[in-house]
């Protein structure tokens, strides 16, 4: 049920959603100045949205960046959050659009800079499923030759919450000192790296992923509006309702 509701929020946070309802209340409405209104809106809120710069701009504000590692410091292990594969029609796992978040894991463990990666993710869809993120993923760095005992998991999560609450009950019980390395993408870093301090857990954040904000303008960026910047602005925007909201809580 929460998951549902989530999604369905988040739903409402997309630019394009206030668009589109501006633009139906611009259609649909008797009134001139209420529809010239809406229309305004709906072109101010496509303009702004879809621009490179200003998503830039709030992205380099917004991010967590990168702590420098100090040199020959091995970690006892990488929190990778889930969020990045999923279940295809084939019950088949797949990895997608986030899966920086592993590729960077699995650098760090080549590198020798953690001892273990713990996978943080359970089955967050609203229909029923046995698969769950992390299982998939450690199945995944078997057959790339990963030790087992490498290798941790937790697969009840299904939001930020339960990722710190859940992973500190697990690296607790194995025993494996802090800090640990906390891997997520960048626009997500920010709420996570405060959830988990909240929960008590210690982590040296490592952000990847980066939808915005690491790459110098263009001058096209400037003046050439971007469906991709419109599609990063959900998720930033549902960062940025999401840390609110863990501020008011108790």
């Amino acid at each position: 049920m929460y998951t549902f509701f989530a999604l369905a929020f988040s739903s409402l946070l997309w630019p394009l959603t206030w668009a589109l309802v501006l633009l139906a209340i611009a259609l649909l409405t008797k009134q001139p100045k209420r529809k010239r209104y809406s229309l305004i809106g709906a072109i101010l809120i496509l303009l702004l949205f879809s621009n490179r710069c200003l998503l830039n701009l709030f992205a380099r504000v917004w991010d967590i960046h990168a702590v420098a590692l100090p040199p020959g410091k091995i970690y006892s292990a990488a929190i990778i959050l889930g969020g990045f594969t999923g279940e295809n029609f084939q019950k088949q796992g797949y990895f997608n659009d986030h899966s920086d978040r592993l590729i960077e894991g699995l650098y760090l463990k080549s590198a020798g800079r953690v001892a273990h990666i713990v996978i943080s993710g359970g089955n967050n869809r609203t229909n029923a499923s046995n698969f769950t993120e992390a299982k998939w993923v450690k199945k995944i760095m078997l057959e790339m030759h990963y030790p087992d005992s490498a290798i941790l998991i937790e697969q009840k999560s299904t939001n930020t919450n339960e990722n710190a609450m859940f992973t500190q009950k697990l690296l607790d019980s194995v025993h494996l000192k802090p800090p640990y390395l906390l891997v997520t993408s960048a626009f997500h870093m920010r709420r996570s790296l405060y959830i988990f301090k909240k929960k008590g857990v210690s982590v040296v954040p490592y952000p990847c992923d980066y939808l915005a904000g690491n790459t110098p303008n263009s001058l096209f960026d400037y003046f050439v509006p971007s469906a991709s910047v419109t599609y990063a602005w959900a998720y930033y925007l549902k960062e940025l309702v999401g840390i609110v909201v863990e501020h008011l809580k108790p």
